[in-house]
């Protein structure tokens, strides 16, 4: 079970990804400041990139830790074996 939700987060990711760098959402901040007359843009790309790097990261950690700790199945199972 937690192999799928793994895979569903992954492609929820790759498709938040795919949102946030799609034309029509660039192209809301393509306009320039009122103040400096310079465009959002760069700003944009930058934040909304190290967002997808931090969930990245976030996320991959997440998974080894979960996957280093026994289940409780097996811990039990491993009692009940030595309880024998």
């Amino acid at each position: 079970m937690s192999g799928r939700r793994h895979t569903a987060r992954r492609i929820a990711l790759a498709i938040l990804a795919l949102l946030l760098f799609s034309p029509p959402v660039i192209g809301l901040f393509d306009i320039p400041s009122a103040i400096t007359g310079l465009s959002w843009l760069p700003l944009y790309l930058f934040c909304a990139w190290g967002g997808i790097i931090a969930l990245t990261a976030w996320l991959q950690s997440r998974e080894s830790v979960l996957q280093e700790m026994p289940s409780l199945t097996e811990t039990r199972s491993d009692d009940a074996r030595h309880e024998k």
